[in-house]
């Protein structure tokens, strides 16, 4: 019996989907539940498992994109499982005429010679050395040769390519990633989007982390990060300003009184963006470990639509790749977008006293359409004031009871 394979629904409102690649061929045998395809939507990249174990017929190329609920391969469940491995090759048997062949003698390349257009050995040097072909130099010695002066006051031409290869490629670009940037457009045309600035002694959070740390991870097997602190800042400020924690929908502002903090992750398919749920229930310990959990199924492909729909607002760490300060784009629907950079030892007035200190440039872009000046830049000093005072104002003066020690 012949089962259809059909595109499955990978979640609401999508309606298609793209092959991305096929991890069987036409005419292999396939286990049930073994994955035999990866499809892009808007949203994610998921594996397609097998209905049914037998020999796969495919009826769509990598690349097509198909409706969900169309056929995509048939399975004949009657097909008997071959025995042995079949992608094993017999050896090829070499025949004895083609054993005993003569080998071509190797021609020994022709004696060069001093002829008009040829380089001395000297000249041969310094024109490789400066990546020049001959051909481009204009000899001035006898019978037109080129000598070691002519290599030495020869330039290599702007509008002549070196000796560099100048190959190209061309790729297409999966569902996930030309829906990414159809949004990506769409928000910086069809929003007021700004950008405020500020800057954050790191020199706190770094004392804590270096006398706690170790018996953190030791208790609650998570590293005591970064993350956690700015999650919980965040969480703190989304309060105090709660239009940041709102979206435009038509003509309406829509808020919330939850924080779902969407945590910009770099997966194999690109840019991925899970939530943590109801950030504001969390510890320093619950934060990292959803934080943990969430990097790891994005890694390996395993995130869900689900997980990545629904956030309130976003933090991104552009830091973890080198970057100094950017203006991060914000996460369509929401209205900001938290970007963190790279901490570096800079000179800052402290106590009057100019000191070395671990410095990070913190970004906020906002939708300027509901959320004023005023506020986004009060919402960036009070991350500011929390990660610079994380003692009192992230874990209430009790550090013992805020890491769960």
């Amino acid at each position: 019996m012949a089962l259809e394979m059909k595109v499955p629904s990978p979640g609401e409102s999508i309606t298609e989907v793209e092959i991305a690649q096929w991890l069987v061929e036409d005419g292999d045998y396939v286990e049930k539940d073994q994955a035999i395809a990866e499809v892009d939507s808007d949203k994610a990249t998921l594996e397609l498992p097998a209905e049914a174990s037998g020999i796969i017929t495919l009826k769509a190329e990598e690349g097509d994109a198909v409706a969900v609920g169309e056929v995509v391969c048939l399975i004949d469940t009657d097909a008997a499982k071959p025995d042995g491995d079949a992608s094993e090759e017999p050896i090829k048997e070499v025949k004895k005429e083609e054993a005993s062949a003569p080998v071509a003698p190797v021609t020994s390349s022709k004696t060069e010679t001093y002829a008009k257009g040829t380089a001395s050995p000297a000249a041969k040097k310094v024109l490789a050395e400066k990546g020049i072909d001959t051909s481009q130099v204009k000899g001035t010695g006898r019978d037109g040769r080129i000598t070691k002066a002519d290599a030495v006051d020869a330039t290599p031409s702007m509008g002549t390519p070196g000796p560099g290869t100048r190959g190209e490629s061309r790729k297409k670009l999966s569902m996930l990633r030309r829906k990414v940037a159809e949004r990506l457009v769409s928000v910086k045309n069809e929003t007021a989007m700004l950008t405020t600035f500020n800057e954050v002694d790191m020199q706190p959070i770094f004392d804590l982390r270096k006398q706690y740390k170790e018996a953190f991870k030791s208790k609650h097997g998570v590293s005591l990060g970064f993350m956690s602190f700015f999650t919980l800042a965040c969480v703190r400020a989304l309060k105090m300003y709660p239009s940041v924690n709102s979206m435009i929908d038509g003509k309406e502002m829509l808020s919330f009184d939850f924080q779902d903090i969407s945590i910009a992750v770099s997966g194999p398919k690109g840019l991925m963006v899970p939530v943590i749920r109801n950030a504001e229930n969390l510890s320093f310990r619950g934060v990292e470990s959803e934080v943990k959990r969430l990097a790891i199924r994005a890694r390996e492909g395993q995130i869900t639509v689900d997980e990545m729909t629904g956030g309130t607002f976003t933090i991104t760490n552009g830091g973890v790749f080198g970057s100094m300060l950017s203006t991060p784009i914000i996460n369509p629907p929401q209205s900001a977008i938290l970007g963190m950079h790279n901490i570096v030892e800079r000179p800052i007035v402290r106590d009057g006293q100019i000191v070395v200190a671990p410095i990070m440039y913190v970004a906020l872009s906002y939708d300027h359409r509901i959320i004023d000046g005023k506020e986004s830049v009060g919402f960036l000093v009070a991350v500011k004031e929390a990660l610079e005072n994380p003692e009192e104002l992230l874990m209430d003066n009790n550090i013992s009871k805020a890491l769960e020690m």
